[in-house]
């Protein structure tokens, strides 16, 4: 988040901190005696709130994130809507009046907060306390390849934990349950959750980069993509028989989760739900668009 926040400072945030905190320093002093003083040469002008200041950083991070995670919620869900949800699965009984509205108002609830609670996390970030490093001097070309599949395990396991723990019944009925509300989600649910379930299920991808180097820019990236990821598992997709299926854990790994509750939390692979004993093969026979089509058959009859 450092490299986010820097460039916004280059782009936009110095001009806007120094209009809202203006700070004056001398560059230069009156001539008086040869009589070529400049008046516009006696500041330059800057903002008494330097790049430095953490709370000027922690509210340039707000702002930010704020930002980021609306555009790419809106941009995103909307693909995935669009162009890869099956909305014949509208008229499954299990979908709700008025689904896709709530899923994105309960959305936009939920961002404010989980930015507030996410934000030291990133501004631990910017004041250096994390391992992110650039360049590849330090660590070279093999490290920078072995870290990506190390992030991708430990979060894949960190998250099936967190999201295994919040099925138990007491934290299930105050964090989880909302989420579970949608039994056939859409992608516009793929943040529609309790605050804190979102937050908490988080936790591994920004405490992987305080435990272990990682490059900044492949950081970066794959804080996005795998945003995104969890955003296309939300499509309600039952495609079967790929190659990958029994390895990767997707949409159709995930619309099981919803509909039977107690299978499949892993993130991207199967493995810790198979060592867990979670673990449901995806069959055709569990799609969902079946009932929709069933149904529609007995309508027709």
């Amino acid at each position: 988040m450092d490299f986010v926040l820097k460039t916004a400072d280059n782009l936009v945030l110095d001009k806007v901190w120094t209009h809202i905190f203006p700070l004056y320093a001398n560059t230069s002093s009156p001539s008086h005696v040869y009589g070529d003083w400049d008046p516009m040469s006696l500041a330059t002008p800057a903002s008494s709130w330097p790049r430095d200041y953490p709370l000027r950083q922690m509210i340039s991070l707000t702002v930010l994130t704020l930002l980021g995670v609306h555009v790419l919620y809106f941009t995103f869900s909307w693909l995935s809507y669009t162009f890869i949800f099956n909305h014949e699965m509208m008229h499954h009984p299990k979908f709700l009046p008025n689904q896709v509205r709530l899923e994105i108002i309960t959305s936009l609830k939920a961002f404010p907060v989980m930015t507030l609670l996410t934000v030291p996390l990133f501004q631990a970030e910017v004041m250096g306390y994390s391992k992110l490093y650039d360049g590849l001097d330090t660590y070279g070309w093999t490290y920078l390849f072995i870290s990506i599949p190390m992030y991708l395990l430990f979060t894949d396991l960190g998250i099936y934990w967190i999201h295994r723990w919040l099925h138990i019944p007491s934290l299930y009925k105050v964090l989880h349950k909302p989420h579970h509300k949608w039994i056939i989600p859409t992608p516009w649910s793929a943040y529609a959750f309790h605050p804190l379930d979102g937050y908490l299920q988080s936790i591994p991808y920004h405490l992987f980069v305080f435990l272990f180097p990682f490059h900044r820019m492949v950081y970066l990236g794959l804080f996005v993509i795998v945003n995104v990821w969890t955003i296309l598992i939300h499509d309600s997709d039952m495609i079967t028989g790929h190659p990958l299926e029994t390895v990767i854990n997707g949409p159709a790994h995930h619309t099981l989760h919803h509909l039977y509750f107690t299978v499949n939390y892993g993130q991207y692979f199967t493995w810790a739900d198979k060592m867990g004993g979670s673990y449901r093969q995806p069959e055709k026979e569990l799609d969902p668009l079946l009932e929709v089509k069933s149904r529609r058959k007995r309508r027709e009859q």
